[in-house]
């Protein structure tokens, strides 16, 4: 049976005081050890969460991470930078990313690549637009965002990695996705990953990356091929994203 997993995502918000009160919160606040749970914080802000939960069941996450292993690329930062920090995981693929700065399937795949090269599990992040959505084009677009990585690493790089469906059409735009609706792609994912692995497909955790709330989380983690979420604004409240973690 697959663990769950809950991922906090706190994007570009906080100061080192508030993240470290947010850290020592959350890890306060855990109890019985019912999932996996990590945080991807801002980079500068990753050493001192990094003390925080080093001897606590809360894992370290980077939002991103260098599609090269180093070299002159100014403001990036390398995964084996990331590592030497003792993060687990690394955001790859982040909607934002793609749309806000221009991240392609390939430098995705590269990211992925990097990632793994160190030991980090890379959370792949997929998913489509309101648009794609309209236009039927949800699973064409997986597809081309799943193969991308498949064609760089092969699909025997998913026995150690993470997928997180993100309906971009969703993520602050007033509409929401249905438990079904989520359910239905997630499993779409699964069986085409299952026709390449089927231990794979199996074993991986795909996370939801769609908004996912107190209210809402415990009838989509009912869902049986949604295994936890990716959680961005909620993740910021130590109480919120602690009840969204006690759902699964």
């Amino acid at each position: 049976m697959r663990r769950s997993l809950v991922v906090g995502n706190w994007k570009m918000n906080g100061t080192r005081a508030s993240a470290e009160l947010l850290a020592k919160g959350i890890i306060a606040g855990l109890g019985s050890d019912v999932a996996d749970i990590a945080v991807c914080v801002p980079y500068v802000y990753i050493p001192y969460i990094a003390d925080l939960v080093k001897d606590s069941p809360l894992a370290l996450g980077s939002q991103n991470i260098a599609d090269q292993a180093s070299g002159a690329y100014t403001g990036e930062i390398s995964a084996s930078m990331l590592k030497e920090l003792n993060c687990q995981y690394a955001l790859v693929g982040h909607s934002e990313r793609r749309s806000y700065y221009g991240d392609t399937n390939e430098s995705v795949a590269a990211r992925f690549s990097q990632a793994q090269a160190q030991g980090i599990i890379p959370i792949l992040c997929v998913g489509e637009t309101l648009e794609q959505r309209e236009q039927d084009q949800t699973f064409a677009v997986i597809d081309e965002q799943l193969d991308a990585v498949i064609n760089l690493v092969g699909i025997p790089a998913f026995y150690n990695a993470v997928i997180a469906y993100e309906p971009v059409w969703a993520i602050g735009t007033g509409k929401t996705a249905t438990d079904e609706q989520a359910q239905e792609v997630h499993c779409y994912i699964r069986k085409y990953i299952a026709a390449k692995d089927q231990v794979i497909a199996d074993k991986i955790q795909i996370l939801y990356g769609g908004s996912a709330k107190p209210d809402n989380a415990k009838g989509l983690f009912a869902m049986p091929d949604i295994d936890g979420g990716l959680i961005g604004g909620a993740s910021l409240d130590a109480e919120s994203f602690l009840k969204i973690y006690h759902s699964v």
